[in-house]
């Protein structure tokens, strides 16, 4: 999962609890239904992926172009990947899709492994397509890119989401739940079609305490009881809404803000804690419901990390939650941590994620089914790593390797202050910084408003930590952790299948956190987002 908010004086952590007792997992396990535990046969994801025509949507995305750099280099047989993207034209999708994946580093090892040939192998494998999938027929405009398509495709991959936790609700609602419809429309088009493998968030179990199963969401269900979600009612509910504030003649950041509220009352009303995971929620019930014959695959994975091997370790983009951390920390403005300290995030680096959907498009293809098949790619059951550590190994890394400024100078990190519930942050808050911003109003007032604008900057600054807190309490101390029993069952598949285990890897008991985050992926996250 993507978390696209950026602390940038203050950070906060999504904090999970610790492992439930082993018995619990044990008896789980014994108690399941036969079909979880029957033989699954797999082949070759080499050989699958050989010949194969892939549309993969939000094609620039962070999962998709690692998705797609994965294939082209293990697999150059493939036969095409029809890459979706918004863009204008074929023009400015090339354009776009060279500046935002291919000249990234994430394409280096392509790069030198082919030398000249990378240009002449995208040409001849990759097939980009303007489009946008909030639009019928995912927005493409050219007939006959689209006849090839539906002849064409026989796997869909669905990565093309907004994951702000702070979105505007039409937004939202426009990508993660009807954009998927979309997506599944298209997908029944297409005359060969052999799954579709639609990327959720584990998250959508919104603040679940205990074992959260690889189960589905039905139409209408909701967390927390109330009865009355329907999708056709939310919609019109958002448009009455945008039609009152245009003839308010509300101006565009009124708009976007009290669209935003809207977002947040609507998740909440049905126990969604965002915006985000309300709309994928509704996006996988929606799927659920009319995906008829075809083979569909929901991955859920949880907070998605930087590399852990391939093509190298720690490639990144954008800043996550705890790369906020690790930001926020390493610049010294990092001044507090909200959470508990023992409590276990969920984290997973991410050519761990595309291995697994890679080996459960191999697994699945083909397998017509009345059940959607879910996957939940995490850690905190199978080698939980715990919020103290993080903060161990951010101390340690930038004592050994401090920030320079733009001064020259280097930051000297310390130990931050540790607010262990949300009575203490409060208290914390109002010392720290809601006293001194009273004070500054009286001065202001007092000097004729020569204060205004420091004083409107203080008091964004604070309602900005405000809502930031607002919109990640819900996580703070998070009491879920994630079942990966299907997962788990991949994987047993995949190794007594002899399945190239050593190119296809997703098994989180094999990371050393210490190692990993020491040499990995704090390092990544200085050299990809720092700067």
């Amino acid at each position: 999962m993507k978390w696209s908010t950026p602390l940038k004086h203050f950070s906060i952590g999504l904090s999970p609890s610790l492992p439930p007792p082993l018995s619990l997992s044990l008896s789980l396990s014994l108690s399941l239904p036969d079909h979880f535990s029957s033989p699954m046969e797999l082949g070759s994801v080499v050989q699958f992926l050989e010949n194969r025509n892939i549309l993969v949507t939000g094609a620039t995305g962070f999962l998709a172009k690692i998705f797609v750099e994965k294939i082209l280099r293990v697999q150059p047989n493939v036969k095409k990947l029809y890459l979706l993207l918004r863009a204008a034209d074929e023009k400015s999708a090339l354009q776009r899709f060279h500046n935002e994946a291919i000249a990234k580093d994430l394409f280096r090892v392509l790069r030198e492994k082919l030398g000249g040939n990378l240009n002449s192998l995208i040409s001849e494998k990759v097939t980009l397509v303007p489009g946008d999938i909030t639009c019928e027929n995912l927005g493409v405009k050219d007939p006959n890119l689209e006849e090839e398509m539906w002849r064409e495709v026989d796997i869909v991959v669905n990565l093309a989401a907004t994951t702000n936790f702070d979105e505007r609700y039409d937004v939202s609602f426009q990508l993660n739940t009807m954009g998927a419809k979309n997506v599944l429309n298209f997908s029944k088009k297409c005359a060969n079609i052999k799954l579709l493998l639609h990327v959720s968030t584990a998250y959508v179990s919104g603040e679940k305490a205990g074992l959260i199963l690889e189960k589905p969401y039905y139409m209408g269900e909701t967390l927390n009881g109330v009865s009355g979600l329907n999708l056709d009612t939310e919609k019109k509910i958002m448009e009455e809404r945008l039609s009152e504030l245009r003839a308010e003649e509300a101006t565009d950041k009124e708009i976007t803000l009290a669209m935003k509220d809207l977002g947040i009352q609507r998740a909440r009303k049905y126990g969604w804690p965002n915006t985000y995971v309300f709309t994928k929620a509704m996006g996988e019930m929606l799927l659920g419901q009319i995906k008829g014959n075809i083979p569909l695959v929901m991955l859920r994975p949880t907070i998605v990390t930087s590399t852990y091997k391939e093509p190298f370790p720690g490639w990144v983009e954008g800043l996550r939650t705890i790369d906020s951390l690790a930001v926020g920390y390493g610049k010294g403005r990092l001044t507090c941590f909200l959470g508990d300290p023992e409590s276990v995030i969920d984290v997973i680096p991410a050519d761990m994620v595309v291995n697994s959907m890679l080996v459960a498009m191999e697994a699945n293809a083909n397998q017509a089914s009345d059940d959607v098949v879910i996957y939940q790619v995490g850690s905190s059951l199978a080698n939980p790593l715990r919020y103290s550590w993080i903060q161990d190994y951010g101390h340690r890394y930038f004592t050994k390797h401090p920030w320079v400024g733009k001064d020259g100078k280097a930051v000297i990190v310390g130990k931050v202050t540790v607010l262990s519930s949300m009575a203490s942050f409060r208290r914390y808050m109002a010392i720290r910084y809601l006293l001194p911003l009273k004070g500054l109003q009286v001065a202001n007032t007092a000097f004729c408003q020569f204060f205004e604008g420091t004083y409107s900057e203080f008091r964004r600054k604070i309602n900005f930590v405000f809502r930031l807190v607002e919109l990640y309490q819900p996580y703070l101390f998070f009491k879920g952790l994630y079942d990966d029993i299907n997962t788990e069952k991949l994987r047993m598949a995949a190794k007594e299948g002899n399945v190239e285990t050593d190119v296809f890897y997703f098994d989180p008991r094999t990371i050393n956190w210490e190692d990993y985050f020491m040499n990995t992926h704090i390092p990544g996250v200085v050299k990809y987002v720092f700067r």
